[in-house]
């Protein structure tokens, strides 16, 4: 209701305000109010719709989860909708009152939700069960202070919708981490990313800023320069002899990093008062209200079509392109001529000038600094409040180290020997020896939970799962290295998304649980490994852009961060999370949680959206891609319908897989085939609708988390 009456009152706000601004006030109403071709309708729809949507899916075992996010949900609605907003965007005293409107309506209400209710019906539980309302009132406020951190790390990776679900997601995993997986995730991802942002963020900064500068540009130790002139008066004299040979007014702009690049001057700034601003390529890191916005890695500067005050809306004058790397130290946006400001721009120079007066081999040694104490302080991180964190919170004291060399290794009696003649039961923990009899007094298991805790053992299980997975990430890397000569990149990229349905699919029933937190630790090592190639940060930042070069499209080149990989493991990750998060776990101590109850299709959501849909989608469409949607976006109906026969393939054979295993239930209350087949028709028609009118988002994450929703629903 909140979101319809916002809408539906922008209009009459814009007729208002067409009325009040316009030249000639008695204009038809048609051209007061117009469309524009461009519009994205997606930060309106995804991120207050999905979480609202995904926490209604997890009500009936997660009942906490539902008032945070419709008040997530209105904090993360566009300005522009908020009547008195203001421009520009930031801590809005109104949206954050009509975010508060569900909080407020929730402690109030007499509504039923029966004809005779016990007690008034409320949207969260009061505490302990639900959160606080004091917390519940500041989630607009660490919403937005999430954003402008997000929005500069990722310029301009995520979209609008996009950055927001991120803040959302973030948020969700901060107050409602369980489950020991999702402890171990949001240990990671807030006290991992926090930590590096708050100890490693300048030094970063700082080794950006020295990996851009060419060499040449670096002072040159040698008596001939010494006696003659200093390097700025060779550079000044360099420019001169440019201006006389032609260049005229025009500012040069350097699209590479590499050591020839040349040196942008504005022409209208004397030579005389030449200064080398090395850190000009991202001057702001958020749009604020005075309009400041960063700068695209690959993109020209455009001009905003809703300029602020006192912005520059020449469009003639660009800015450095920022190439695919963190942003350099942000200067804050001069709005008055204050001392302080002053000194602050000034100590951005001097740092710049300290980066020039290095030789070379001084700046190799300076870079070489930088990456050994963001090295070192990783390792602090993980060693000491990471791993503090995730023995006394997701593994009930249990030494992580010693816990994770029983839980893979627990099984093989050799390890066991010695373990027990070492005295080392108290650090490294041994999982039961599974008796046969005992489990079938327990109840009938299913014939693949039979084989992996009777047959196998379930650590020795884990250890073929991670044996498989190796040998298909061995296959696929060596059919991409045999294609990189003869592909298309977008062929070889989808290389990737076969190798996630061959791991993937088959192995999330097996142990779905060890899965999850396989996953985690990926997405925890793709986001820390970009991070470093992002950073510049010797050694592994060269060879980690060398691999990821011939895979990279057009995406990735538009912020610092690559962001395919790392959609791709998401798009897999988030149904399987969230499937996990409305499961009862099982297990014993030390391994509590660590065990599932049942297995539904909706687990291996994202593995057939993304790695068989989306796949399929995109080789039938651009090959045999003749006919169009009638609307903007460029997909084909060729390509959707392959979209939507991969998935359908992809939900029934899941199916099969579960009946085969006898993980549903004891293979107990099946649907008939024919009745399963026609539901996977229809949620695959609806997901491949989706990812055709889809615009403002990644399909491998918002598609994923549409189908599993459906799946949820329908119930496969």
């Amino acid at each position: 209701m909140i979101i319809s009456a916002l809408i539906l009152l922008y209009p009459l706000r814009l007729l208002n305000c067409s009325r009040m601004h316009s030249a000639s006030p008695t204009r038809q109403l048609r051209h007061r109010i117009r469309i524009l071709a461009a519009f994205d309708p997606a930060p309106i729809l995804y991120p207050t719709l999905v979480p609202v949507l995904v926490s209604i899916s997890l009500l009936p075992s997660f009942e906490n989860v539902l008032l945070p996010n419709i008040i997530l949900g209105l904090s993360a609605l566009p300005t522009q909708l908020i009547p008195f907003s203001g421009c520009g965007n930031g801590l809005c005293t109104g949206h954050w009152m009509i975010s508060a409107i569900p909080l407020i309506a929730s402690q109030n209400t007499e509504w039923p939700s029966k004809l005779f209710p016990p007690k008034p019906y409320m949207l969260k539980s009061p505490p302990p069960e639900g959160l606080d309302p004091e917390i519940l009132v500041c989630l607009f406020a660490l919403h937005q202070s999430l954003l402008p951190p997000l929005q500069y790390l990722t310029t301009t990776s995520l979209l609008p919708a996009e950055l927001h679900l991120f803040s959302i997601g973030l948020i969700n995993f901060l107050l409602f981490s369980e489950s020991p997986q999702m402890v171990i995730l949001a240990t990671l991802l807030w006290l991992g990313g926090l930590g590096l942002f708050v100890f490693c963020g300048h030094v970063l900064k700082w080794g950006v800023a020295l990996a851009r500068i060419p060499k040449w540009r670096f002072r040159r130790v040698g008596p001939v320069i010494k006696a003659r002139q200093s390097f700025l008066e060779v550079l000044a004299n360099g420019l001169k002899k440019k201006a006389a040979l032609g260049i005229g007014g025009k500012r040069v702009i350097s699209d590479s990093d590499a050591d020839e690049d040349d040196i942008g001057v504005n022409n209208r700034k004397s030579l005389a008062g030449l200064k080398l601003d090395i850190l000009d390529s991202t001057k702001r890191s958020f749009l604020s209200t005075n309009g400041f916005e960063s700068r695209s890695a690959v993109e020209q500067t455009q001009t905003d079509p809703f300029p602020q005050p006192g912005e520059n809306t020449n469009p003639n004058i660009a800015s450095r392109k920022r190439r695919n790397t963190l942003p350099n130290l942000p200067e804050a946006p001069l709005l008055s001529r204050h001392p302080s400001k002053i000194r602050h721009r000034r100590s951005r120079s001097s740092v710049a000038a300290s980066f020039l007066s290095l030789t070379p081999t001084q700046a190799t040694a300076r870079k070489w600094i930088y990456a050994g104490y963001v090295y070192l302080v990783i390792l602090t991180l993980i060693l000491v409040p990471i791993r503090y964190i995730v023995e006394n919170f997701a593994l009930l004291g249990n030494e992580p180290f010693g816990w994770a060399i029983g839980y893979l290794f627990g099984n093989i009696q050799a390890v066991r020997y010695w373990i027990v003649k070492w005295n080392l039961e108290q650090w490294i923990a041994l999982p039961p020896l599974r008796d046969p009899d005992d489990i079938a007094l327990s109840g009938s298991p299913g014939r693949a939970e039979y084989l992996r805790s009777c047959v196998f053992g379930e650590a020795n299980t884990r250890l073929l799962l991670c044996g498989y997975c190796l040998i298909i990430i061995a296959i696929g890397m060596i059919a991409v290295l045999r294609l990189s000569s003869v592909v298309e990149v977008d062929t070889r990229r989808k290389v990737f998304h076969g190798m996630m349905v061959a791991m993937l699919l088959p192995t999330i029933y097996v142990d779905p649980a060890f899965i999850a937190l396989a996953l985690v630790l990926v997405l925890a090592i793709f986001l820390l490994l970009d991070l470093l190639r992002a950073s510049q940060l010797p050694p592994l930042s060269k060879p980690l852009a060398n691999f990821l070069a011939p895979y990279i499209d057009g995406r990735d080149l538009r912020g610092p961060v690559v962001v395919s990989h790392i959609f791709l493991l998401s798009g897999c990750a988030i149904p399987l999370w969230l499937s996990l998060a409305g499961i009862e776990r099982m297990g014993d101590s030390p391994w509590e949680g660590w065990e599932v109850a049942s297995r539904d299709v909706s687990m291996v959501a994202g593995v057939v959206c993304v790695g068989m849909g989306d796949a399929a989608a995109s080789l039938v469409g651009r090959r045999y891609g003749r006919h169009k949607w009638p609307w903007a976006g460029g997909k084909s109906l060729e390509g959707s319908l392959a979209f939507a026969i991969a998935v359908t393939f992809g939900l029934v054979s899941s199916k099969v897989w579960l009946g085969i295993g006898q993980w549903n239930d004891n293979g107990r209350g099946e649907d008939d085939w024919a009745l399963t087949l026609a539901k996977a028709v229809l949620l695959a028609c609806g997901a491949s609708l989706n990812e055709a009118v889809l615009t403002g988002g990644n399909d491998n994450v918002i598609v994923p988390v549409v189908l599993w929703l459906f799946v949820r629903v329908i119930r496969l």
